[in-house]
C-alpha cells in the first residue's frame, strides 16, 4: 500500500513542479526538507531502540513511519481532509 501511495504523491508533486513558479519552488524545498527530516527522525528512533530489536518489527515500524508522512502529503496535495 505504501508503494501505491508514494507513487500517487510522486505524480501529484511532479504535476505541481511541472507548472513551475513560486508554488513549484516551495514544493521542491518542502519535499527535500521533509525527506531529510523523516530520515533523521527514523535514525533517531532506531538509535533509541524505539523500532524494536527484531528485523520484522523494525521493518514494520519503519514502513509505518514513512507511511504516515506519505499519507499526510497525499492529503495535502489533493486537498483531502
Amino acid at each position: 500500500m505504501l508503494g501505491a501511495e508514494a507513487a500517487s504523491v510522486m505524480a501529484l508533486r511532479t504535476a505541481k513542479l511541472a507548472l513551475g513558479g513560486a508554488e513549484a519552488e516551495l514544493e521542491a524545498q518542502l519535499m527535500v526538507a521533509e525527506k531529510a527530516q523523516a530520515a533523521w527522525d527514523l535514525g533517531v528512533a532506531f538509535a533509541k531502540g524505539a523500532l524494536g530489536t527484531q528485523p520484522v518489527t523494525i521493518a514494520r515500524r519503519s514502513i509505518a513511519h514513512y507511511g504516515k508522512r506519505v499519507r499526510a502529503n497525499r492529503r495535502r496535495l489533493t486537498g483531502a481532509r
